[in-house]
């Protein structure tokens, strides 16, 4: 088993992210011009809240170093979700293929966890990252497990008719507010 010898970082796939952002932009922005005098205030800010909470969770990003693997937020939003998982690669024992109900393939890394003797840990592989393929070969490199059969948990063109259907949404939005009879 091989170690990888610097940290790596990988987040989220920007198609990815971006789509999920303008997404929620075309969503929500309407709403506060759309909603009563007295709603239009709150819901401003809950947008804007709600659009902090979406760029939090799009910021995750994975770590690969010498010691293990990371997977995580960044420190000024990580208080807020906590979710983050790390494990050493000694204690990463196999990689499991689920299939989802869409009809796509996740994969969990299976751990021995010695420490609290609850027997094997698992967790989701992340597949959204930026540089993938990357990702994979230091993974395959750290663990020996192969990772020939991974690929993305949804493939590209998903995410590049979702932006354009976000875009198309979102310029559709910006037109009736320009043409909107006053």
């Amino acid at each position: 088993m091989s170690s990888v010898p610097s940290c790596h970082r990988y987040p989220m796939a920007p198609l990815i992210r971006f789509t999920l952002l303008g997404l929620y932009l075309a969503l929500v922005l309407p709403l506060p011009l759309l909603a009563p005098e007295p709603l239009k205030l709150p819901l401003g800010l809950a947008c804007i809240a709600g659009l902090m909470l979406v760029v939090a969770i799009t910021s995750e990003r994975v770590e690969l170093d010498g010691q293990g693997l990371r997977v995580g937020h960044p420190r000024w939003c990580s208080w807020l979700l906590r979710r983050g998982w790390q494990l050493p690669w000694n204690r990463i024992t196999a990689l499991t293929p689920v299939t989802t109900s869409q009809g796509g393939r996740v994969y969990y890394v299976r751990s021995a966890n010695k420490e609290d003797g609850r027997g094997e840990v698992s967790w989701l592989l992340p597949q959204r990252v930026v540089r993938f393929d990357d990702f994979l070969a230091r993974f395959s490199s750290a663990t020996g497990l192969s990772t020939d059969s991974i690929n993305r948990i949804s493939p590209p063109w998903t995410y590049q008719l979702l932006a354009l259907l976000s875009g198309l949404l979102l310029a559709g939005e910006v037109l009736a507010l320009i043409v909107r009879p006053a």
